[in-house]
């Protein structure tokens, strides 16, 4: 099957981001966090609040990069398939890597002391239930499990809907994502009080407008190359601005924020978040490339088990360019990333030669590639 070059560029940048913030967060945990920050926020100092706005904003476009990449794949499911064979394939693509790497976040950190046995023993009773206390980045695969149990209902209605229709609804969701601003200002709006959070808009928000956008750009828009990248570079600019500086407003050295107010504008449904990745996307499909790449392709294929890893390798690396040689955040965050990344890139490769190694690190075939996309206006 010829893969799609264009979505092992998203993945492999995707993937960086993804670590980017998460070396990011180390510059901000407030009284009571470890290393990553926790439910309060507390920035040192004017470089630290700088280096964390532009690092950690411009990074969140990450999360919903890789719904993008995954719906632009998988939505809608082929026709002839049926609902279970389609849970069969992500079932056993997905989970036996995910619940591999629960267990070993919840069993490692013993042997360096991280957690204790109570911890570890009330992780692993709980993993049913929701990540371990040293893997909150997992948090992103019950989005991702819940996108793949909605895909055979939205897939009828994506094969038969009008562009216009599928316009209406991004519509739609765009305007749930200036939620989390009208409620700060307003309050509660559209059915919400204390006994109910299922507002007007709550079917068309979340992680599910990201999925129909994805099959929107790839059935139905047929702008040239150079519209994309006009149209991509405009509102990557202006989302990431006000990402950016959402943060930098209110995260004033030396005083105690609540995190989710500090973070409000990072939130990954927000409509300047949504601009910024819709942004990029587009800029990315403009990538003309026919065969593929090897190191971006490798890459691609390792990204699922980088992810799942990365904050194994983040530890150590937050020990040595932060604590022990006390690099300032200008430094230390790219540094610390970049590091990451290609530790976790190494130890991928590495277990990739390993018989049965895709039921630790997914057969290095992340999220897979099983469409072709419409052919590009260029």
């Amino acid at each position: 099957m010829k893969r799609i070059v264009f979505l092992d560029f998203v993945r492999v940048f995707a993937c960086f981001l993804v670590i980017l913030v998460h070396a990011s967060e180390n510059f901000y945990p407030g009284p009571g966090a470890t290393d990553m920050a926790g439910p309060q926020s507390l920035l040192a100092n004017e470089l630290d609040r700088l280096c964390v706005s532009l690092y950690d904003g411009f990074g969140r476009i990450s999360v919903p990069l890789f719904i993008i990449v995954s719906a632009y794949l998988l939505v809608p499911m082929k026709e002839n398939e049926s609902m279970w064979s389609f849970y069969r394939r992500r079932a056993l693509r997905i989970l036996p890597p995910f619940l591999c790497f629960m267990v070993l976040y919840s069993t490692l950190p013993l042997l360096w002391g991280q957690i204790d046995q109570a911890t570890s023993l009330r992780d692993l009773l709980r993993l049913p239930l929701n990540f371990p206390t040293l893997a909150g980045h997992l948090w992103f695969m019950y989005p991702l499990f819940g996108i793949y149990l909605f895909t055979p209902m939205i897939s009828p209605w994506l094969r038969k809907a009008k562009p216009r229709e599928e316009l209406f609804f991004i519509a739609i969701f765009a305007i749930s994502t200036c939620m989390p601003y009208i409620i700060r200002l307003f309050g509660e709006i559209w059915g919400q009080c204390f006994w109910n959070e299922y507002h007007m808009l709550w079917y068309f928000s979340g992680y599910l407008g990201y999925v129909v956008l994805a099959h929107y750009i790839r059935v139905h828009l047929t702008w040239t190359n150079r519209q994309r990248l006009t149209v991509g570079a405009l509102l990557l600019a202006i989302g990431s601005a006000a990402t950016i500086y959402s943060f930098y407003i209110q995260a004033i050295p030396g005083i105690i924020i609540d995190t989710p107010q500090l973070e409000i504008g990072w939130a990954f449904c927000t409509i300047n978040v949504l601009a910024a990745t819709a942004g990029a996307f587009l800029m990315f499909s403009t990538i003309g490339q026919k065969e593929p790449h090897r190191i971006i392709t490798e890459t691609s294929k390792l990204s699922y088990g980088m992810y799942l890893m990365h904050i194994f390798w983040l530890g150590y690396w937050v020990g040595i360019l932060k604590n022990d040689m006390a690099f300032s955040s200008d430094i230390a965050i790219p540094a610390i990333a970049v590091a990451t990344f290609l530790s976790s890139l190494i130890s991928c490769k590495i277990i990739s030669y390993i018989p049965g190694a895709k039921w630790i690190i997914g057969a290095g075939r992340g999220f897979g590639q099983e469409k072709q996309p419409r052919p590009q206006v260029v």
